[in-house]
């Protein structure tokens, strides 16, 4: 039989029931008995990428008894009959199977076999590199509980049937896949068994975020221990143990880390790149190196993590010091940015806004005007990893809010920065609500008076493009009154247009009666992604011998790289913010390339042309 090994209908019964009850320590201990699987169902799911002819793919068993083997064999089918490339040692805690394969031919699509003893085997398709494809087409998804308080219990047969006749090129789940906080495992097998038909058969990035790790929120202050309640002195509650074995479960199948170097208490870390379809996706870790708020910053009510309060200090929110990403990770995000091999379009993958885009939690009944767990916070550190994302002309898919969002970031001026997505949450329990006093600035014709320029809490500028607000009372069917959902993220690489699709829970969406939620879809030009006004301008760069070559513009005063994309066509006008002389080098990063120097920036409204042969 293939790998469909499931839980037993009797034990899912107990566990949805019981999850519902409210106290944390009753929901979680139905969760301890992790039913034992036949031989044949001894594999639970796989989670595979491949990434620069390096195939990564993770086998998740359930729990063996002492008799069984503690390996794995991965087998791919050559012709009619299969053959065996690697095997891989089952690890605890989390059992869990990792291959890693060199030499992976990425121009062919694969059938793909592990197996387990004698009896287990659990298939799946390695799908080619679309590359040729003009449309690229991401599903992502965050916030997934299987608590029936939350609104999770039963199957996600509505998001995997959707799935399936989207047919996406790569999955993403950007955090919350699991919200226990003592067992990871139990619930990890419970998602894989919803959402095993799809990550079975297509390239899928997940990444833990807060309640994945056993935090009811994370700053991760660089992998320290945390001691106080709620964590907000920084680092992770569980011991280190238990984050690793979460790590190894969600990110082990991840492209090979950028820098691998663990942090405090020997956790690693994974972020880094994929090169997929012709996007580029960075995948970070935006909450391991935040610092946490306590000892930083005043406490304005009951939680240093909220303010509750018009009357506060904006400026003593923005500690020095203060960190987001971490220097190891602004270190990746440069050169990720100014590397386009293989690469039409960027994105950014993390766990969460950089934006505080919230007026309401839980209740409409009280205000709130800034919120620490979002990536807004520290202001300063904010802008700081904005300044290097959009030297990419990338955009950002997130989750963690459970407020689905469209924002255009801005740092210096309004939309001066990227576009930014923020996926609905799969189930929602722990609402919010973006109901500022006044509408905002320079809308659209026609939007929502909640959408328009805005500043947050702490100071970040932000245009909200759309929103997907909750309704103010919830039905029995959580499902459909709570604004859960998913989104659809589209790169059309021939326009250049990334289009953020916005769907709620149930439903065909391919029928025509199937409606997005209010304000989507939303179409951003990759340019708009460093929507930075120009101060002035390069001569026109006119290339002869390649078609969509990479132009990067270096500042000589300061060495430093303005920006790097590969343009469509064969013309290009750079523009700069600076005046000044420039480097400017086109070409394909390789061996065939042009180097102009001290070249001088021009007023807007004169033009010059320069003619380069590639």
């Amino acid at each position: 039989m293939t790998g469909t090994s499931r839980l037993s209908v009797t034990m899912i019964a107990v566990i949805i029931f019981c999850c519902g009850l409210p106290a944390l320590a009753q929901r979680d201990a139905f969760l301890r008995d992790i039913p034992k699987p036949a031989k044949d169902s001894t594999i639970c799911f796989c989670l595979y990428t491949v990434n620069n002819s390096i195939l990564k793919l993770t086998a998740q068993l359930y729990p063996l008894d002492e008799g069984n083997p503690r390996t794995v064999r991965l087998e791919v089918k050559d012709g009619e009959s299969w053959k065996q490339i690697a095997s891989a040692d089952v690890v605890t805690p989390g059992w869990t199977a990792t291959f890693r394969v060199t030499g992976w031919d990425m121009t062919k699509e694969r059938a793909y076999r592990a197996r387990h003893g004698d009896a287990c085997i659990y298939e799946g398709i390695i799908r080619r590199n679309p590359v040729e494809k003009d449309i690229i087409t991401v599903a992502a998804f965050s916030c997934d509980s299987i608590y029936p308080v939350h609104g999770g219990e039963g199957d996600r047969a509505d998001i995997v049937a959707n799935v399936k006749r989207l047919k996406p090129d790569l999955l993403y789940f950007a955090g919350d896949q699991v919200y226990s906080h003592n067992y990871h495992l139990a619930n990890w097998l419970i998602f894989g068994r919803n959402y095993g038909e799809i990550i079975r058969q297509y390239p899928t990035v997940t990444i833990p975020d807060d309640h994945d790790v056993g935090n009811p929120n994370l700053w991760g202050a660089g992998g320290k221990k945390a001691t106080e309640p709620g964590a907000t002195d920084g680092g992770y509650l569980k011991p280190a143990e238990y984050v690793k074995e979460v790590e190894r479960a969600q990110t082990n199948h991840l492209p090979d880390p950028f820098d691998p170097t663990p942090v405090q208490q020997a956790i690693g870390a994974y972020y880094t790149s994929l090169d997929w379809g012709g996007i580029s996706f960075a995948i970070l870790e935006d909450r391991k190196f935040k610092s946490g708020p306590s000892g930083l910053v005043p406490k304005y009510g009951p939680r240093i993590d909220l303010v509750p309060t018009a009357e506060y200090d904006r400026a003593a929110l923005d500690p020095p010091g203060a960190g987001l990403l971490g220097e190891r990770q602004m270190k990746f995000l440069r050169q990720w940015a100014a590397d386009w091999r293989g690469a039409e379009m960027k994105c950014v993958l993390s766990q969460t806004l950089f934006a505080s885009l919230q007026t309401h939690a839980n209740t409409r009944d009280e205000r709130n005007y800034a919120d620490l767990d979002s990536g807004g916070w520290p202001h300063s550190a904010r802008d700081a990893a904005l300044r290097e994302i959009r030297k990419a002309f990338a955009v950002h898919v997130t989750g963690d809010q459970h407020l689905a969002s469209v924002v255009h970031y801005g740092v210096e001026d309004f939309d001066s920065a990227g576009y930014a997505f923020c996926t609905p949450a799969v189930t929602n329990l722990w609402r919010r609500w973006w109901e500022p006093d006044e509408p905002g600035g320079n809308r659209r014709p026609g939007s929502s008076r909640h959408t328009g320029e805005y500043v947050d809490g702490f100071g970040n500028l932000m245009t909200v493009m759309a929103v997907a607000n909750p309704p103010a009372e919830t039905t029995e069917d959580k499902l459909t009154s709570r604004a859960t959902g998913w989104g659809v993220i589209v790169f059309d690489k021939q326009k250049r247009t990334i289009t953020f699709n916005c769907w709620p829970r149930r439903g065909d969406i391919t029928s025509p009666k199937s409606k997005q939620y209010p304000g989507w879809p939303v179409t951003c030009r990759q340019q708009d992604n460093y929507g930075r006004k120009a101060a002035a301008y390069l001569p026109t760069i006119r290339v002869r011998g390649m078609d969509d070559p990479v132009v990067q513009v270096i500042e000589e005063k300061s060495g430093e790289i303005v920006y790097t994309l590969r343009i469509k066509g064969t013309e290009f006008r750079p523009k700069v913010f600076e005046d000044g002389t420039y480097t400017i080098i086109v070409g394909d990063q390789g061996r065939r390339q042009e180097t102009l120097t001290k070249v001088r920036a021009l007023p807007p409204d004169v033009r010059r042309v320069i003619d380069i042969e590639l």
